[in-house]
């Protein structure tokens, strides 16, 4: 039986830029909601960036299957134009500072009394209350402040950055997630409401395992390279190849036994140095000078054939391009190939999220600047011909 997607019929006005705000409406948008990106005259900073080498591909990427729509917040035509279009959403999603959009007059007060049965969304760095609230916030420097760069790389290094923007994308779903729970909310009390995340908030628990180190009392670096952050397993690391790397971990004592059968080293069950996960752990050097022995005899398509026919834990470490084509990820739906209408041909990522008795939706690629102004002013807003040409001509939008 076909079902709707969980949020059809809920109409967003996304104002987010960059890539937390715009990642929360990418997920509304292919849950199923009416996802307006609002821009200024001149784009989002990420449509700018597009004049840098393949900058432009991240906009891609995050702003399928919504309208656009341009609209000047510095003009009281275009404020009031803002208003209206709020007036018919359910969702607001906005990372900008806190108190830009208070200052323009759109902040969660005024909105709200405006549509009370509106969800205020507000991605931030830091949040809207504490110390930390005012300062400039980038996925760098969350990932500073936060604890991810003192942990990331290795001991006797500086520290590193993750190669990902984690903070910006770990606020982004954490911010999806408190506007759809708000959503439920709202279908019970009938109200609207307010709901913020700080990106530094949102990474503090994947800091887990690092923590448990820390609070273990143990003087262990922080900085465990391609090891467990909180040194509690072994094997766990990337081991050399014949043509690059695979990744393995053994969490179990039937992991660690079928391991040894790989390796044709099953005399060393009865090693005391390795006969228990503590004492793997403590002599850690030994057990990945074994593995590593080993490993580089052979391909990565090699070891992992053998590893995973012996059920061990383990990938290949790839590059980007094997990921792009990777058969598996488009066999699921997740990456699709797009006939991109700025960009050419590329490979655009769908949502990780499935839902059951609906088809995944379809990838719409995101669109030049201010491509759907006509159809959501005219059509869906219902400004007639002699308005829509006013507020063209006094450069509302």
């Amino acid at each position: 039986m076909t079902r709707n997607l969980p949020l059809d019929g809920v109409t967003v006005i996304d104002f987010g830029q960059i890539y937390n705000g715009p990642y929360a409406g990418f997920l509304m948008a292919m849950a199923g909601a009416k996802v307006i990106k609002v821009e200024p005259k001149h784009g989002e900073n990420m449509r700018r960036r597009g004049a840098v080498g393949g900058a432009m591909v991240p906009f891609a990427m995050l702003n399928s299957n919504k309208e656009f729509v341009t609209l000047n917040l510095k003009s009281p035509d275009g404020i009031a134009l803002a208003r209206q279009l709020i007036a018919k959403a359910d969702v607001v999603i906005e990372n900008f500072a806190p108190g830009v959009m208070d200052r323009l007059g759109l902040g969660p007060d005024a909105l709200m009394k405006l549509n009370p049965r509106l969800i205020y969304a507000a991605g931030t760095g830091y949040g809207w209350s504490g110390p930390y609230r005012d300062y400039p916030a980038m996925d760098l420097t969350v990932q500073a402040m936060s604890g991810i760069m003192a942990i990331t790389g290795y001991p006797d290094r500086p520290p590193v950055k993750a190669g990902p923007a984690v903070a910006d994308f770990f606020g982004g779903v954490h911010l999806y997630g408190a506007v759809t729970t708000a959503l439920f909310d709202r279908e019970r009390s009938g109200q609207g409401r307010f709901v913020e995340v700080s990106m530094l908030d949102s990474v503090y628990a994947s800091l887990s395992s690092a923590l448990g180190l820390h609070f273990g009392g143990s003087s262990v670096p922080t900085r465990t390279g391609n090891r467990h952050s909180g040194m509690a397993e072994a094997p766990y690391n990337v081991y050399p190849a014949k043509d690059g790397y695979i990744a393995l971990i053994c969490v179990s004592e039937k992991h660690w036994e079928s391991l040894l059968k790989v390796l044709g080293r099953e005399d060393l069950k009865a090693d005391p140095r390795l006969d228990t996960l503590k004492a793997r752990v403590e002599n850690i050097d030994f057990v990945d000078e074994t593995i590593s022995t080993f490993t580089k005899q052979y391909t990565r398509a090699e070891l992992d054939k053998n590893l995973k026919a012996h059920r061990v834990p383990c990938a290949e470490v790839r590059d980007l391009d094997e990921v792009v084509h990777d058969p598996h990820l488009h066999a699921r739906g997740m990456l699709r190939e797009v006939k991109h209408p700025i960009l050419g041909d590329l490979v655009l990522p769908a949502s990780p999220m499935r839902y059951d008795g609906e088809a995944i939706e379809e990838l719409k690629p995101s669109k030049e600047l201010g491509a759907d102004n006509a159809s959501i002013y005219r059509d869906w807003l219902g400004l007639d011909e002699a308005e829509y040409c006013r507020l063209h001509e006094s450069e509302a939008f």
